[in-house]
């Protein structure tokens, strides 16, 4: 006789439990503390077994009876339902203990490991601290695609384009770490393709002209601020090397004797050391700046401590004083200005110009053969670009720039 809600409710404890029995190994067992718990009585291999189905009425009749009919599915296909729920169990444990946040930061310290430069470990620590909160918490091997839409959605509402691009991009990389890992099947990302907004790309200003450019130099000779940040703006055109790069600059890096800077491997972007050949005109300059900021570790010391370097917008700001506006140069431009430049004279190989910009290349061994072939090409290409940069600076090749 098949059981009713009637029934199972109207069902009272007694001194020891008893069993309410329903349809196909289904019954209920009741307990003397009161609890009603679900049962599925099957045989397997010849030993009667038990299958817990939840508790009433959590469980009501007809998620029980379901549950129970599942179970026999299970059974018919040669399955062990108890063995099976234990097995969901550990996945669920697994699953749990292994969240996005957690993998994501296995991941971040692989690429520590590997080797990943300072700069570039800052901005990915950045990215996995977004996914703290969202989908951080959350099993990786269970996050859908529209968890992850939602959360970029909303940075995409917010303007900013190309970081939810990028937040996409990272999360990509932690769900395929995922997948050769083991803890997950597939990456959700993947089918986000197309998905968002496409940011415009904007190139840092730059001015790529003679007759201007020899107008900045003069108009930076004239910067009358902080005597460090004046050098900064004095030597960027010169070396043409990241602002990052530039600002974090330290004295044991040069060598002043031979005319050559080392940036050590853990300062570039690429992760990879980088020798900057040093004009006449670069070394009069440093040699200068070692007058006023030797004392200190670093070149461009800050405004109020000399164990700090200056701040990152320090160059930008000063250009702004000088009248330039962020559409018309920035101290990254410096570098535009001698890639384009440099290639338009015609008298440098391009490879040369593309490994004193310090840009990657994806040949590996032709990088290291690149660097050693250069070196000659890119001493002599130094001192005809400082030479070229007096020649602009001089007043008959352009008007003086009034400054702001």
């Amino acid at each position: 006789m098949s059981l009713s809600d009637a029934a199972i409710r109207s069902a009272k404890s007694k001194s020891a439990e008893y069993k309410l029995f329903d349809e196909g190994g289904l019954f209920l067992l009741i307990k003397p503390s009161g609890s009603k718990l679900w049962r599925f009585k099957y045989r397997i291999n010849g030993k009667e077994m038990a299958l817990a189905l939840g508790s009433y009425p959590a469980t009501g009749l007809k998620d029980a009876r379901k549950a129970r009919d599942d179970a026999k599915e299970l059974l018919e296909k040669g399955g062990d339902p108890s063995a099976e729920k234990k097995r969901q169990a550990v996945a669920a444990s697994i699953a749990a203990a292994n969240t996005f946040n957690l993998v994501a930061e296995e991941y971040v310290q692989k690429l520590r490991d590997d080797g990943m430069a300072p700069a570039t470990e800052k901005k990915t620590v950045w990215l996995l601290k977004q996914f703290e909160n969202n989908l951080g918490p959350r099993p990786i091997s269970e996050i859908e695609p529209f968890e992850v839409l939602e959360m970029l959605r909303k940075v995409e509402r917010r303007g900013r384009l190309e970081t939810a691009h990028r937040l996409r991009s990272f999360a990509g990389r932690v769900f395929r770490y995922a997948i050769w890992t083991s803890r997950a099947k597939a990456d959700p990302t993947a089918l986000l393709a197309g998905a968002l907004r496409t940011p415009k790309v904007t190139n840092h200003a730059a001015i790529t002209e003679a007759e201007p450019l020899g107008g900045l130099l003069r108009a930076i000779d004239a910067f009358e601020g902080h005597k460090p940040i004046g050098f900064a703006l004095k030597l960027s055109p010169h070396v043409f090397v990241r602002p990052s790069e530039l600002r974090k600059a330290e004295w044991p890096e040069f060598n002043l004797d031979e005319a050559y800077w080392r940036i050590p491997a853990d300062k570039m972007k690429m992760g990879r050391e980088h020798w900057v050949p040093l004009s006449r005109q670069s070394v009069a300059l440093l040699r200068e700046l070692r007058e006023i900021t030797g004392n200190s570790p670093y070149l461009f010391p800050s405004i109020r401590t000399w164990l700090r370097p200056m701040s990152e917008n320090a160059v930008n700001v000063a250009l702004r004083r000088l009248g330039y506006a962020h559409d018309e140069m920035t101290g990254h431009g410096f570098r535009s200005t001698a890639s384009t430049l440099l290639n338009e004279s015609r008298q440098w190989q391009p490879d040369a110009i593309e490994v004193a910009l310090a840009h990657k290349d994806k040949n590996k061994v032709r990088a290291t053969y690149n660097r050693g072939r250069y070196w000659d090409e890119r001493v002599e290409m130094a001192q005809w670009w400082s030479d070229y940069l007096d020649e602009l600076k001089k007043p008959e090749s352009g008007k003086v720039r009034r400054v702001a």
